[in-house]
């Protein structure tokens, strides 16, 4: 059963959702401007073998969305307070795009307090921007059928059409108050902010690198600079999908994710 749950975290009410009983913890970070539902299709077939933990970042989804600089240390502060509220000891963690970036600054501080860590097309690296990630950012500025259908279109790759489900969830969420102030503060505080490159030398957790083979978003040429700077990290390439595998192929994915989670 996936139940929805609020609490407070550093004064700040987050939303998350939680699948599964397992004694084995697995957390999903989502990506810029998603939420937890974004992680719906893997979130059952996960919660088979794990207690699943789906939070919405803070700023994003149903959470809060303060007035602070969304820099890429305090969403990894974040990270640290939201698994000291919850009482989260070593869980297995997947983060994806800016949910990579995240959790990988968290990991690189605290690599010890991470069982193993799975990173989909991880921001962090690539300083530039794309015509997908434009389209993007324009549709969170500009919330609209149109633009939101367009962005997301482009982001998968495959020129396959999105669902009505991710479209109007994002419209939705992007309407709530402060969504736009704080898209564009992260935006600006990834910008502002130096390559994670030197700092993923401090992980050591054991970690798997999970790139969609045609991600216009963040291209798969970023993957090596992850595969090379994280000691022993593993490389696995999702043939066909585009910037949420995930979401795409989630049997795929999951079936990669799994076996390396299970591995001793």
């Amino acid at each position: 059963m996936l139940q929805e749950n609020f609490i407070k975290v550093g004064g700040n009410t987050i939303r998350y959702l939680e699948s599964g009983d397992s004694k084995k913890t697995l957390v999903l970070i989502h990506g810029l401007g998603a939420s937890a539902e974004r992680w719906s299709g893997v979130i059952p077939i996960f919660a088979k073998n794990y207690h699943v933990i789906v939070p919405d970042l803070i700023g994003f989804g149903y959470s809060d969305k303060p007035l602070v600089d969304y820099t890429p240390s305090f969403f990894s502060d974040f990270i640290s307070d939201f698994f000291e509220t919850l009482h989260l000891i070593r869980p297995n963690v997947i983060g994806s795009s800016l949910g990579g970036q995240i959790i990988a600054e968290y990991a690189s501080i605290n690599s010890s307090n991470i069982e193993k860590l799975i990173l989909v097309s991880p921001a962090g690296v690539m300083k530039q921007s794309t015509p997908a990630l434009d389209a993007y950012i324009m549709a969170a500025l500009y919330p609209n059928e149109q633009s939101a259908k367009n962005a997301f279109e482009l982001m998968e790759g495959s020129g396959k059409s999105v669902s009505d489900e991710i479209v109007k969830g994002f419209i939705e969420r992007m309407h709530l108050p402060n969504a736009k102030l704080a898209f564009m503060s992260t935006i600006l505080g990834l910008k502002n902010s130096g390559s994670i490159a030197p700092r993923l030398t401090s992980i050591y957790s054991p970690s798997l690198l999970i790139w969609g083979s045609i991600d216009p978003v963040i291209p798969i040429q970023y993957a090596e600079q992850f595969v090379s700077s994280i000691k022993g990290c593993r490389f696995y390439t999702m043939d066909g999908c585009g910037h949420t595998p995930y979401v795409q192929k989630p049997n795929v994915f999951a079936s990669a994710v799994l076996k390396f989670l299970s591995e001793k």
